[in-house]
Parts: C-alpha cells; sequence; structure tokens
C-alpha cells in the first residue's frame, strides 16, 4: 500500500461529509440498542468511504483495534484490505454468534500484541472512550503500523450528546449519577459503566495528543459525523465539546 500524494487522494474523493449523510448517521444511531447489525454495518460503511480519501485501501493489511462482533469485518474486507481485529472482551467478539472469526486477537488496545511497522492501516471506531488509557492506546496505534500507513481514530466525546452512551442525557449531571439513575430504572447496571468501562475523554484530550506526538504527520481532526462546513467550530473552545459528538484524528506514520 504505497504513500499517497495530495493530487492522489483528491482525484479519487467520492465520499464528502454532507449534511444529508450526518442525518442518515444520527438517525442510525436510534438503532445502536435494539438493531446493532443496522447501525454498525452503516458506520462500517461509511468508514470504509472516508478512509479512501486518505489511503488506497485495497490490498493492505488493517487491525482494527476494539472490533468486536464482526460487524466492520465484511465492509473493510470488501473493499480489499486483510483484516485483523483485536478486542479485549471474548463476548464481545463471540457477539454476533457462531464461532470467533480467523485472524482475531484477544488483548489490550493499550498493549498491542504486533510488532513495531507492521500494519498498513489501523483503525478503533469508539472505543477510545472504553479504555483508561486512551492515549497510550493511540501511541500504541501509530507505534504498529508501517512508515506511510494509515492511522484512524475515533471516539465519542464525553459531552457530546451521546457522550453517557445508554446513560445519556444525564451523562451531563456526572457519569456515576447517570449509572445509578439507569441501575433504578432498569433494575441492572448499564453496559458502559462509568469509570469501570467508560470513561470520559473530550475533544481538546484528542487535540493535545495530535499536537504533542511526533511519530506521526496529522492529516485531519474532524468531527465525525458533521457536515463539512461545520468542522470550524473545532476551533471554538466548550462549544465543540458540545456539538462534536465524536472526533476523528487521522495521521500518516513518519
Amino acid at each position: 500500500m504505497p504513500q499517497n500524494d495530495d493530487a492522489a487522494i483528491t482525484s479519487r474523493r467520492p465520499w464528502r461529509a454532507t449534511l444529508r449523510r450526518s442525518l442518515h448517521l444520527f438517525n442510525e444511531f436510534r438503532f445502536e440498542q435494539p438493531d446493532p447489525e443496522r447501525f454498525y454495518t452503516a458506520i462500517a460503511e461509511d468508514s470504509v468511504g472516508q478512509l479512501s480519501t486518505y489511503v488506497d485501501i485495497d490490498g493492505g493489511l488493517m487491525l482494527d483495534v476494539g472490533g468486536g462482533p464482526g460487524y466492520f469485518r465484511d465492509a473493510f474486507e470488501a473493499s480489499g484490505l486483510t483484516y485483523f481485529s483485536l478486542d479485549a472482551d471474548a463476548g464481545e467478539l463471540a457477539g454476533m454468534g457462531g464461532d470467533i472469526a480467523e485472524r482475531t486477537v484477544l488483548g489490550s488496545g493499550m498493549q498491542l500484541p504486533f510488532r513495531d511497522s507492521c500494519l498498513d492501516v489501523t483503525y478503533s471506531s469508539n472505543v477510545m472512550e472504553h479504555v483508561p488509557q486512551p492515549w497510550t492506546m493511540a501511541d500504541e496505534m501509530v507505534r504498529v503500523t508501517k512508515p506511510g500507513g494509515l492511522v484512524f481514530i475515533s471516539y465519542t466525546v464525553w459531552f457530546g450528546p451521546w457522550g453517557g452512551h445508554e446513560t445519556s442525557p444525564w451523562h451531563y449531571l456526572g457519569g456515576a449519577r447517570a449509572a445509578r439513575r439507569y441501575r433504578r430504572k432498569h433494575g441492572k447496571d448499564p453496559k458502559n459503566l462509568f469509570g469501570t468501562s467508560m470513561f470520559p475523554v473530550t475533544v481538546k484530550a484528542g487535540l493535545d495528543w495530535a499536537g504533542s506526538q511526533s511519530a506521526a504527520e496529522v492529516l485531519d481532526v474532524i468531527p465525525r459525523y458533521n457536515p463539512w462546513w461545520s468542522h470550524w467550530l473545532l476551533k471554538v473552545p466548550v462549544l465543540r465539546e458540545l456539538v462534536t459528538w465524536n472526533l476523528v484524528i487521522v495521521l500518516r506514520k513518519k
């Protein structure tokens, strides 16, 4: 998978962050709990299009950090990538039923069991908010990527509307308080338990990490689901935390 110059990237930009796309993806969020296959398939297909604007993804080796039950596998393999998935939870990996797929690894995103510079693409979608040391995981993703390879990190912003996941919007009153309310209402803990399997990750933290690391060139830092004309909001402190919803950091390994 050769490194691409700006002209090559621009010449194959079928994907665009339009308002219509944003409305479609926000609509799909309604189905994350009742129909996860529908929701994650939509996100996976959109991710393939988004990745293709940065790199030729046909024929490369890819690691999906926190790949879960495999909804992303079909979309990425159809694009021509050889797909490896890693998750810390064996139950998540088997979530679609049946046997765990080949090229699936059980391990920690904060200590990836891969050697340095061995992958063309490292990808993570909505995982950073579920690990206690998210920027250690980001460093690890850069470490295992080949020079010229792509790192794509996407995470749910804590102060966004969905920051508390199924406990939203009560997370605005505090993660622990939102979890207690969920427990009272549903008689069980939320799947994403604050302080254990869900942690507050901000836009500022992502911008600070991207600007401080030196192993990769930053290609983009953008709101994942917002239309392109709203990207200027990332320049506005406080407001960016509320309207970004999900932040994407795209890097090319030096």
